[in-house]
């Protein structure tokens, strides 16, 4: 899939209950995180339910290119040929991550921690992308910077050191893209390093770093318990190991909402990753009335999953705290959809990590509002969504800005708006849940190519 490609203009349309049981995608949080391990361990590591999507598969490409065997061996089915800490080579040419902001930020860890050079790219939305964050403490750990674009942007080119330099570090923000560039960047240091965050972000690095052998230690911090500090003991051996993913409960937020909104509906969601750290929505959507029930718990790959009954509900607003925007920054687009269907207003605090994401996630959500009839405002980093419990006018055209979660969250408008919603492009959808469309036809919803009516 080109990024760069002329606009692909899809269209949902109103129309009858969602019916029926599907697996979502497996989590990309996690695919990525299996590739990057695998290609630091020793020995094979087998992939199940890997996500096939555009971005995991830039990073499985650039574990190639460092020199990890990664084949295909079946859909969903990978294994991966590691190199071990320190053994990585120079890749032969650029290092291109398309639209992947975890995958790039994650090899930047890696890279930054190892001896080896080499160039990062993507494609036009990610050389928006403020990379600095990742840079500033890889750099206290030896790395260097050896181009950039402006602002510390890619294309850029990173060299490692023979060794990294163990640090203590603390988020400047919660962000587990940032912490686990620090861990990973901290398999090649000597000692202990530390990282603290005032908030909890997601933990799927540290889990995964002890399924493969890494001693990860994970503490309370500050007041209240809220924050943790994170520990990892460096240079260890890594070794391969079998990884089931569960399905990313950021790719079920859209068929799960579609099945609230739309009168008469009935889903289930199989294999759910239930990890607290990710379940921020469906703690939001309950409060808000949504008939959810969560069946079968069971443990896969290192992580609680359920299935997810769902049944068409009424909705209320609500206030959302901003404490919970670390388990849940993907999903506020979606939310932003649903609550325009709720009765009363929806107020979501502590939004600016949207501001740096694929778009600036904030004023898109704000805009494709807007252009669908709904009641809305920004203030300061919060976004304020009015409903009065019926479905919102629609009709309008939303500009995705190459944002795969702003496309498929106004799909889901459309569905039960009271016009058709148009995206002025769906192609970037590929790159977490390249089966979107086939899925929710097969639950009956109406999705199609090109604009309006």
């Amino acid at each position: 899939m080109s990024h760069d490609s002329e606009p692909q203009p899809v269209t949902a349309h109103p129309g009858g209950p969602l019916n029926g049981a599907l697996k979502p995608p497996g989590d990309k949080s996690i695919s990525h995180r299996a590739m990057i391990l695998g290609l630091l361990a020793i020995g094979e590591t087998w992939v199940e339910g890997l996500l096939e999507g555009d971005d995991v598969l830039r990073t499985a490409a650039a574990a190639r290119a460092l020199g990890a065997g990664v084949t295909r061996e079946g859909e969903g089915r990978w294994r991966i040929v590691g190199v071990g800490i320190g053994g990585m080579q120079d890749p032969a040419g650029v290092l291109d991550f398309g639209n992947a902001g975890t995958g790039s930020r994650l090899m930047m860890g890696v890279v930054g921690g190892q001896p080896v050079t080499a160039t990062f790219d993507g494609d036009a939305s990610l050389r928006k992308r403020p990379m600095r964050r990742i840079l500033d403490p890889i750099l206290k750990m030896g790395a260097q910077v050896v181009s950039e674009a402006d602002g510390g942007r890619v294309p850029l080119t990173l060299k490692g050191p023979r060794e990294a330099i163990p640090i203590r570090y603390e988020l400047p923000v919660a962000s587990a893209q940032i912490k686990s560039a620090v861990l990973l960047a901290a398999l090649n240091a000597p000692g202990t390093t530390t990282v603290i965050e005032r908030a909890a972000s997601r933990d799927h690095t540290e889990r995964m770093l002890r399924l493969f052998g890494a001693e990860v230690s994970v503490a309370p911090y500050g007041e209240g318990g809220h924050g943790r500090t994170v520990t990892l003991t460096g240079q260890p051996t890594l070794r391969g190991t079998d990884v089931v993913v569960p399905a990313d409960p950021s790719s079920a937020a859209f068929p799960l909402v579609a099945a609230l909104l739309v009168p008469g509906s009935e889903v289930t969601l199989r294999g759910v990753m239930m990890n607290p750290l990710r379940t921020g929505l469906i703690t939001t959507l309950i409060e808000m009335g949504a008939d959810i029930e969560r069946l079968a718990e069971r443990e896969e790959g290192g992580e609680t999953v359920a299935d997810l009954r769902v049944r068409a509900s009424r909705l209320r607003g609500v206030d959302v705290p901003a404490e919970r925007a670390p388990s849940m920054i993907d999903e506020y687009p979606i939310l932003a959809v649903a609550a325009s269907f709720a009765e009363g207003t929806t107020r979501m605090n502590g939004l600016h990590e949207l501001r740096v994401k694929e778009s600036d996630r904030l004023a898109a959500v704000a805009a494709g509002l807007a252009a669908n009839g709904v009641a809305h405002a920004i203030e300061e980093d919060d976004l304020i969504v009015t409903g009065d419990g019926a479905p919102p006018t629609g009709g309008g055209t939303v500009a995705t800005h190459l944002d795969h979660r702003i496309a498929m969250a106004f799909l889901v408008m459309g569905l039960a708006a009271r016009s058709p919603v148009t995206v002025d492009d769906g192609a970037m959808i590929a790159t977490s849940f390249p089966s979107f469309r086939p899925t929710m036809l097969a639950l009956g919803a109406r999705i199609e190519d090109g604009a309006g009516a």
